[in-house]
């Protein structure tokens, strides 16, 4: 038996062990939404949370190796060349299955963002058609666009971006391709669905509806801050190598500071602001630092990556008071102020402090107008679908569960069982 290697056998090996790595960091991000999401609810609906994290992550694989990723990856300018159930179109050094995987993590991700904000009232039976159109149609086409190889990312001379801003967008690990677009369908969702019963009252003050566990959430963010370290790191997709070794490395720091400087900001913004420094903001502040940086952890400096989580930890805190306040949108969990605004701002921010092209360095405007067009342009297709597919699905079968069955809890009425005794 020939046991022969060459280098380039070594390396491959290792890229496709860092890319499964990362993988299975990302995967683990599941239970991480589970926890917050559960947590931040009531205990009469924890196995209805718990029940569609699980289903995001089992029907979205399926859904997506059979259809979303031959339209995301598939030839093609706008809309990729569908290859359903067809992964031999691909061509890649690294194995074609394991790429498979690590695209399938993201999409799930963006699917299970809008549970949270729907949460408490949303029939379950309306969940699971969502699931299928975002892991179908949403996230696939918008994920086509850019890192499919779309017009948003096409750098090649005569392209539109490189003829209207001179560069392409940049979005490393998917601040606004994972988490904006997953916000924003969390925001229409939440607003289509309307509020939870008792959310405002008559004189359409909001009320607080506690969540059932911080400790449940806190754990859940811990995990998600463990998991990000392969949701960054991880697309860098390869680590053999000084280049990728530094790389790594450099995303593994930024990706952190942010993170800190995020929970730090908005601890001191609540304090402030309400007097007291609350734990769930705190937690809801690592997470906006952590969607914030994912843009532009590989082209910012480690005190690039602190500014970017300080802003966005206050900005967070601001968004949600609007979103419940003005805007008399519940949405328990606050995603669409994690994911949608701090997606949206995260990714703006890279084109004012990437080191080698923003405009605090020098660059000039045109990384930071190509960042807001790219950033608009997707923001703007995730609103639009989330329209149409919560306004159709409400028209065609109803999202939201009886009165009764809000008040007495989705867990026994929609899945026979409770997650406590």
């Amino acid at each position: 038996m020939d046991t022969t290697y060459t280098i380039t056998d070594i390396v491959l090996s290792l890229d496709t062990v860092w890319m499964l790595l990362a993988a299975m960091l990302v995967f683990f991000m599941q239970p991480g939404f589970a926890l917050v999401e559960a947590g931040f609810t009531r205990t009469k609906n924890t196995a209805n949370i718990l029940m569609k994290n699980l289903l995001d992550f089992s029907l979205g694989s399926l859904l997506f190796w059979a259809i979303g990723f031959g339209l995301m990856f598939g030839a093609g300018n706008f809309i990729g060349t569908p290859h359903f159930f067809d992964l031999s179109f691909f061509e890649s050094d690294l194995p074609v299955e394991g790429f498979l995987i690590f695209q399938t993590v993201f999409c799930a991700t963006a699917a299970t963002i809008v549970s949270g904000a729907m949460a408490e009232r949303t029939k379950f039976s309306m969940y699971v058609a969502y699931t299928i159109l975002v892991s179908t149609i949403v996230y696939p086409i918008s994920g086509h666009w850019t890192w499919g190889g779309g017009w948003l990312m096409n750098g090649e001379e005569g392209s539109f971006m490189m003829n209207t801003f001179g560069t392409t967008f940049h979005d490393f690990a998917g601040s606004t391709i994972v988490h904006a677009v997953g916000g924003w369908l969390a925001l229409i969702g939440a607003a289509v669905i309307g509020p939870r019963i008792g959310k405002y009252g008559k004189d359409k003050k909001s009320r607080a509806i506690p969540g059932h566990s911080l400790t449940l959430a806190t754990l859940g963010v811990f995990i998600l801050w463990f998991g990000w370290f392969g949701f960054n790191p991880g697309s860098q997709l390869a680590a053999s190598g000084e280049e990728n070794r530094i790389a790594i490395s450099h995303v593994f720091l930024t990706t952190n500071l942010s993170a800190c400087a995020g929970g730090v900001s908005s601890l001191l913004v609540a304090w402030i602001k309400y007097k007291k420094p609350f734990l769930s903001l705190a937690l809801n502040g690592v997470l906006a630092g952590l969607v914030a940086i994912t843009a532009g952890c590989d082209l910012v400096s480690p005190v690039g990556a602190v500014i970017i989580g300080l802003i966005a930890g206050a900005v967070m805190i601001y968004a949600v008071e609007f979103i419940d306040k003005v805007l008399k949108i519940d949405d328990p969990v606050g995603a669409s102020s994690v994911h949608g605004v701090c997606g949206v701002l995260g990714t703006i921010l890279t084109g004012l402090f990437a080191t080698d092209n923003g405009l605090f360095y020098g660059g000039g405007v045109s990384m930071l107008l190509a960042q807001t067009f790219g950033t608009l342009v997707i923001s703007a297709w995730a609103l639009f679908m989330g329209y149409v597919i919560f306004k159709g699905l409400d028209l065609v079968h109803g999202l939201r569960v009886p009165a009764r069955i809000e008040e007495e809890g989705l867990d026994i009425y929609e899945h026979g069982e409770t997650a406590y005794n």
